[in-house]
């Protein structure tokens, strides 16, 4: 770990905090293999922290010092309820202690959304996920949008076999436009379900997860569960169904405006996309981004924006979809869509 005398050689004032660990088992969660967890608030806060006799010694700039007594008592504090603190974890409240949100750490994984058939709880990780859910549960139409690893469109099957457990749908309705992330596929073998799975997958590995693979065979033969594609829902009227509409930000407006309209007595929709990743030919707008307009402000009708603070992969990608970010920023002309990514900017702003 680095030294005070660090702090020293290069012109600070170095003050020193100390926090008592009680439970062998928050320090253990707390420090991480190898000390891991400490390493990344040394290395983002450029502070000392040193461990004796079940405390730690956090020693550094008076401003970072403080931020990281913040960071660590709201990691105890998820470990006392016994979570697991990861990497994301820890990266996820130094940003919320740096934006001066420490009062809501305790908010994070505070609700389980679902357990799978595994038995693992399913919770929001942070609290853009937290308000996505909350908005699912108490509207009618919910439009869940932002960038890959942001949980979106699993929470939203999450919230689904949640809800349909506690009976409150009898149906859960899956569907996808099928368009080619910029492939050409050709034509698939196999019958019409074999043709149009591979759009559909990313949908089929959630409710597996959910329900396990037994179980959603039983209510897919019974009609509790169907995955179709976008196509399949013109002409219907969908009443107590539970409908998760993905990857909308591939519908066209007249498609997207279709879907909503499928809406029946007693039912739910969610309508997740990415804004960012349209694969649409140019000439084409997304419909999602129509709908984000024209229902604004429309009542029942909930507009959740995750960030790249919402992503809960490999922490590589949240890096990755920052850098694409800056880049399209400083290159507004460098897309192949750059019209769509323009005006996206521009209405998010």
């Amino acid at each position: 770990m680095v030294s005070p005398s660090f702090f020293k050689k290069r012109g600070f004032s170095v003050i020193e905090k100390t926090i008592e660990i009680e439970r062998v088992e928050d320090i253990i969660s707390v420090f991480g293999s190898f000390d891991r967890n400490l390493h990344i608030i040394e290395a983002e806060l450029e502070v000392a922290i040193q461990d004796r006799d079940n405390k730690l010694h956090i020693s550094g700039e008076a401003e970072n010092v403080i931020l990281a007594e913040k960071a660590i008592e709201g990691l105890i504090g998820l470990a006392s309820r016994g979570e697991d603190i990861s990497d994301q974890n820890v990266h996820y409240v130094l940003k919320l202690v740096s934006e001066g949100k420490e009062a809501r750490i305790n908010e994070i994984n505070s609700d389980v959304v679902c357990v799978t058939a595994a038995g693992k709880p399913i919770k929001p990780k942070t609290l853009g996920q937290k308000e996505y859910c909350e908005a699912i549960e108490n509207n009618t139409i919910t439009l869940g949008v932002g960038p890959a690893g942001s949980g979106k469109s699993f929470l939203s099957v999450a919230e689904a076999v949640a809800a349909f457990r506690a009976d409150k749908y009898n149906r859960i309705i899956l569907t996808r436009p099928a368009v080619e992330a910029g492939e050409r596929l050709g034509f698939l073998p196999g019958d019409l379900q074999s043709k149009v799975d591979p759009y559909l997958r990313p949908l089929y590995d959630a409710l597996f997860e959910m329900l396990g693979a037994d179980t959603y065979q039983k209510y897919l033969e019974k009609g509790n569960i169907e995955v179709a594609p976008l196509a399949y829902m013109r002409g219907r009227t969908l009443d107590d169904s539970f409908i998760i509409l993905d990857e909308a930000q591939n519908t066209s407006a007249e498609q997207m405006k279709m879907f909503l309209t499928r809406l029946g007595f007693g039912s739910k929709m969610v309508i997740t996309g990415d804004i960012t990743q349209i694969d649409l030919p140019e000439d084409k707008t997304s419909g999602l981004k129509v709908a984000m307009k024209i229902l604004d402000g429309v009542e029942d009708v909930a507009i959740c924006n995750l960030t790249s603070a919402d992503i809960v992969r490999n922490r590589l990608v949240q890096k990755i979809i920052e850098a694409y970010e800056d880049y399209e920023k400083k290159n507004p002309q460098s897309s192949n869509k750059s019209g769509e990514r323009s005006k996206t900017r521009k209405y998010n702003k």
